[in-house]
């Protein structure tokens, strides 16, 4: 039986193909994975009021729209977290997803937030849609939107 070249071509360039799918998946898992890690990070950073962490995670042009429409830039969020008014007790987020767009990716979830507002507490539950973007191999949130969840 005689092979094409074509034939020859495919059988040698499938298995490549196959292997580069699976690098690529496995490159997916690790961003994804990544994402996930800063999102927790964000949550650990405002618990514990560290707005040098939060600066970090949170690019220059941040647009950030909290549960009650409200929005703010990065300075007008880090200013919030740093004010002594406000006192996050906990923070939790779960049933996270993430989704990637080459370098883009947007996680969902589900977060918790309990403390205090100028003495008054709260707590929140609500969902949430973050936009990462890869800039110089570090992913930065550019663009995060919080709904409360009706109890």
């Amino acid at each position: 039986m005689r092979i094409s070249s074509l034939m020859l071509a495919l059988m040698l360039i499938v298995p490549l193909m196959a292997t580069s799918v699976a690098a690529q998946g496995v490159d997916q898992a690790e961003k994804q994975s990544k994402v996930i890690a800063m999102e927790n990070a964000w949550n650990l950073a405002e618990e514990h009021k560290d707005v040098n962490a939060l600066a970090m995670l949170l690019d220059n042009s941040l647009v950030y729209v909290d549960y009650d429409g409200s929005m703010m830039t990065k300075g007008d969020f880090l200013a919030l977290v740093k004010s002594s008014a406000y006192q996050p007790e906990q923070e939790s987020n779960e049933s996270m997803r993430a989704q990637l767009y080459g370098d883009t990716a947007v996680v969902t979830g589900v977060y918790r937030i309990k403390g205090t507002v100028k003495g008054k507490p709260y707590e929140h539950r609500g969902r949430f849609t973050d936009t990462w973007i890869s800039r110089e191999g570090r992913w930065v949130c550019v663009a995060s939107q919080y709904t409360l969840i009706a109890k």
